[in-house]
């Protein structure tokens, strides 16, 4: 039965390629979306005033890893790395924010910012899968 259902399949691929694209599997925006986990970088500030301090920083083309040496508060300050994370892993807010963005380099980092309970985040990705 199984060699049927495979061939039906094949046949159809056409029309179950177009509901893989509905389902956010293609278009626009679908690499984002799918990814499962993502390898992550952060600066975590206590206080807002050290948050701005920090964007700053990176506005002014400082690398992402040498502002967050220098600025974040977290145990993760060697350059902010909090390597692999998976999707339900992380504080949601942080999650949500960290899903949508798109990769970059600590060079030329493409940053979001979210506030949690632990802080205020200046978050930036550096890969998915």
């Amino acid at each position: 039965m199984a060699p049927k259902n495979n061939a039906k399949a094949a046949k159809g691929k056409g029309k179950d390629a177009s509901a893989d694209d509905a389902k956010g599997k293609g278009g626009k925006g679908g690499a984002v979306k799918g990814a499962q986990s993502i390898n992550v970088r952060h600066i975590l500030c206590e206080k807002h005033a050290k948050k701005e301090e920090a964007l700053e920083k990176l506005r002014n083309g400082t690398k992402f890893d040498e502002v967050a040496r220098e600025f974040s508060e977290d145990k993760a300050r060697q350059g902010g790395s909090l390597g692999w994370k998976t999707k339900g892993g992380l504080d949601p807010a942080f999650e949500n924010v960290a899903f949508e963005l798109e990769t970059s380099t600590t060079g030329n980092p493409k940053y979001a910012e979210v506030k949690t309970a632990f802080g205020y985040h200046i978050i930036m990705v550096e890969g998915r899968k």
